[in-house]
C-alpha cells in the first residue's frame, strides 16, 4: 500500500466557457495536479507534477493567475485532463490511498473525471483527509479548517518553495502527515455519488399566551392591552440579540 499525497489548482471562468452547455454542469477545472507517494515506511518514493490544458474555460482569471502564477499562455502545449489523468492513475498504482489537505480536492478530481467521461472505477477511492486530523492535533474547531501555511509554521517544517502550486503544496501535505499519521488515523472511502443532507430548521413560534401568563403570575395581576403588546416587543427585539454589549 501506497500513501499518495495529492493536491491541485483550479480555475473556474464563467465568462471564458468555451461552449453553451448548462452553466451548472461545470466543475472547479483543474489545471494543475501534484502528487507525492509515500510508502508505508513514510518514505518518499514518487512525485507527480503535470499541468493541464484547460478545456471548459478558456482563459484563466487573473485572480488564479496571482495566486498560482499560472497564466493560460502555460497551459496550451500542455495534454489535456484525459491524458493527465491516466498518467495519474499509473502513478498512484491500485492500492493506493489518497491524501489531500481537505475534501476539495478529492471532489474536484472525482469531479473533473466525471465530466470527461473517464471510468471513475480506476480512481483510488480509499481517502485520508489530513486536514481534519490536524484541525483535531491542535485541538481546532471543524468549523474553522486550519490552512496549510498555518500548520507548516506551527509544525515548523522548513519552507522552501511557494505555496499554492500544486506539488509544493503536496509536498507540503506530506511532511504534516508524516508527523501527525498514528494508528488511530481512520482510512474511509469516498463515494462520489454522496450528497449530504440538508437540515431544515423549523421555526419555532413564541408561546405568546405561555408569555404573559407568567408575567400576569409575577405582578399577581391581569395585563392591560399595551402592556401585553410591549412585553412581546421587547421579547422579540432581545432575540434579535442587537442589544447585547
Amino acid at each position: 500500500m501506497n500513501f499518495v499525497v495529492f493536491d491541485s489548482e483550479f480555475n473556474q471562468n464563467i465568462k471564458a466557457l468555451t461552449n453553451s452547455d448548462k452553466r451548472s454542469v461545470y466543475p472547479f477545472e483543474i489545471i494543475q495536479l501534484g502528487a507525492v507517494k509515500i510508502d508505508e515506511s513514510f518514505n518518499a518514493v514518487g512525485t507527480f507534477n503535470r499541468l493541464v490544458k484547460p478545456t471548459i474555460y478558456s482563459s484563466i482569471l487573473p485572480f488564479i493567475t496571482k495566486l498560482t502564477g499560472i497564466e493560460t499562455e502555460q497551459l496550451m502545449d500542455k495534454e489535456t485532463f484525459p491524458s493527465v489523468f491516466s498518467e495519474f492513475i499509473n502513478f498512484a498504482g491500485f492500492d493506493a490511498v489518497l491524501c489531500m489537505w481537505g475534501m476539495s480536492d478529492i471532489k474536484e478530481l472525482f469531479r473533473n473525471s466525471s465530466y470527461h467521461g473517464l471510468d471513475l472505477t480506476l480512481l483510488p477511492k480509499r481517502y485520508i483527509n489530513i486536514q481534519q486530523h490536524a484541525s483535531a492535533y491542535f485541538n481546532s474547531p471543524q468549523k474553522n479548517p486550519l490552512r496549510l501555511q498555518h500548520v507548516v509554521e506551527l509544525m515548523n517544517i522548513p519552507v522552501s518553495s511557494d505555496f499554492h502550486d500544486a506539488l509544493n503544496d503536496a509536498y507540503y501535505t506530506a511532511e504534516i502527515f508524516k508527523r501527525l499519521y498514528n494508528s488511530s488515523v481512520e482510512i474511509k472511502e469516498y463515494d462520489p455519488d454522496y450528497v449530504r443532507p440538508r437540515i431544515i430548521k423549523t421555526r419555532k413560534k413564541i408561546d405568546t399566551e405561555g408569555l404573559l401568563q407568567q408575567f400576569e403570575k409575577m405582578y399577581q395581576r391581569e395585563l392591560t392591552p399595551e402592556e401585553k403588546s410591549i412585553i412581546i416587543l421587547a421579547f422579540k427585539m432581545g432575540k434579535t440579540g442587537q442589544f447585547l454589549k
